[in-house]
């Protein structure tokens, strides 16, 4: 993957990062999916239809009991290939400048992404889903079943994307 593709964009403006990390995390497994370059990947997990597997470590497969049972999981992902230092980005959709905090993209100080996945099913730890918009090889945070009824806010927005329509 070319660098260029990771770098900031006119009008973004990054931080400098802390020298040490707070946490450790361990990587559950890995995302596989169609797309190897970052122009690839779609603008969100709604864009696209594509049958993508999550393949979970063996030594996790164990808690995938039940798991089988749910429509849709959350999934909770490391974007390891994006930048975690800026601070104001300019998205190529949108081309005005917004907090990193008030957008989706991956590129932010814990690169950490979520979506809501259609599960279609599970054979020896490996889910096959649709709803993901990562790169090919995304290491796997968590997974988590997805409560219509507690995770769903219908009134929720977004203002400047409203206001840019």
């Amino acid at each position: 993957m070319a660098t260029q593709d990771f770098g900031a964009r006119d009008g973004e403006v990054t931080a400098g990062l802390p020298e040490n990390f707070d946490v450790g995390l361990y990587y559950i497994g890995r995302i596989r999916t169609p797309w190897k370059h970052r122009k690839d990947c779609p603008k969100n997990a709604r864009e696209s239809d594509a049958v993508c597997t999550v393949e979970v470590d063996p030594r996790w497969r164990e808690g995938l009991k039940d798991a089988e049972t749910c429509s849709h999981l959350v999934l909770l992902y490391w974007m390891d290939k994006a930048p975690r230092n800026l601070v104001l980005q300019v998205p190529r959709h949108y081309g005005s400048q917004h907090g990193t905090f008030a957008l989706r993209s991956p590129a932010r100080p814990n690169p950490i992404a979520m979506s809501v996945v259609r599960l279609l099913g599970i054979e020896d730890g490996i889910l096959s889903v649709v709803g993901l918009d990562c790169l090919d090889g995304t290491p796997l945070l968590d997974i988590k079943p997805y409560y219509a009824s507690t995770d769903s806010v219908p009134e929720a927005m977004v203002g400047w994307r409203q206001a840019q329509r």
